[in-house]
């Protein structure tokens, strides 16, 4: 649960501000790819918060944030491997291939997150 916890904040910092950098130039031409990730990490780091606070609770809003952050992640992915094929490029100041990498390693470890959260923890000590 610890990992799932600290990768919760990772993320929901690191979602907006790589989005951001990636999409600065293009975020007007489809305002919501960019805002879908500013919701990811609200959502997360409101898991993550809420944990500490009330580890019932909080384990369900941060296995509903890993859900959620899993299903961008899936959607990303793939649209991203989509892209590649179709040799379209991403706005990123990276190369599309790096990106494709990048969304991959993320998604990864989303789903580990998820179940993660999803078995839970022995006691109160390994959440903290």
């Amino acid at each position: 649960m610890r990992f799932s916890r600290y990768l919760a904040w990772a993320y929901g910092v690191l979602l907006p501000v790589l989005e951001t950098v990636r999409r600065w130039s293009t975020w007007q031409e489809f305002p919501p790819a960019l805002f879908d990730d500013y919701i990811a990490g609200g959502f997360l780091l409101y898991g993550a918060w809420e944990i500490g606070r009330d580890q019932p609770r909080g384990r369900l809003l941060l296995a509903a944030a890993w859900g959620f952050t899993c299903g961008l992640a899936y959607s990303g992915f793939f649209g991203q491997i989509w892209r590649l094929q179709h040799n379209e490029p991403d706005p990123a100041p990276i190369p599309s291939q790096w990106v494709a990498v990048i969304k991959g390693i993320g998604f990864a470890l989303a789903i580990l997150a998820l179940i993660l959260t999803l078995r839970g923890n022995k006691g109160p000590e390994s959440v903290r």
